[in-house]
């Protein structure tokens, strides 16, 4: 049988953090933070860590637990998350994700597990002075020629995943878009998501 898990997500300042919380307390949960920032220590500001006060006395997970100079991967983040999840569920309690980062909650929810890929720092380093010369739609249309796919989901002012999908197929030979496919298993736990919001104008 499937473990059950919540998970709460929406944009920044949509009452992620409070409705964790309420149903944390509700259904005699833990909650397991899935924000790509709110893992780092010392980065308070423009995060929105919840306060020791806003816990409510809620037990939370993966938050602050990674120095900032350190490389830490969402494969590695899945990893660590899966362990917290299963800890809660032998408890007999509800795991309660929370967050805004997408990637992280898709790579739960869905079972993705990354393969493991080389890094090339030079080829970094070289992407990235492609893009300062020639600007960021000249270093997509390099990720269209490899991988369209990617191409088509990444926006072009996003440099840093840009380069990340092209770094992907120029060491692999594989697109990133078809390693992704790939890496897709079967879930192993029964998700409910709820994706906050509310009017832009008062969101913004």
């Amino acid at each position: 049988m499937k473990g059950k898990i919540l998970c709460i997500s929406g944009p920044t300042a949509s009452g992620k953090t409070a409705y964790a919380i309420r149903m944390a307390k509700e259904k005699d949960g833990e909650v397991v933070s899935c924000d790509s920032m709110q893992i780092y220590r010392y980065m308070n500001i423009g995060t929105a860590k919840p306060s020791k006060e806003e816990m409510e006395g809620i037990p939370h997970h993966m938050l602050d637990f990674v120095d900032p100079w350190v490389n830490y991967s969402v494969a590695e983040f899945v990893r660590d998350a899966r362990r917290c999840i299963d800890d809660i569920l032998s408890r007999g309690k509800l795991p309660v994700l929370c967050g805004g980062t997408g990637l992280y909650i898709d790579s739960i929810l869905n079972q993705i597990d990354f393969p493991e890929t080389k890094e090339d720092p030079a080829l970094r380093r070289e992407l990235a002075a492609y893009a300062g010369q020639y600007g960021a739609e000249a270093l997509h249309e390099r990720l269209r020629a490899a991988d369209p796919i990617s191409a088509d989901r990444i926006h072009p002012n996003n440099i840093k995943r840009v380069i990340r999908a092209i770094e992907v197929f120029e060491t692999t030979g594989k697109p990133k878009s078809e390693l992704d496919l790939l890496a897709r298993k079967t879930p192993v736990y029964e998700g409910t998501l709820i994706c906050l919001s509310l009017d832009r104008k008062a969101l913004y």
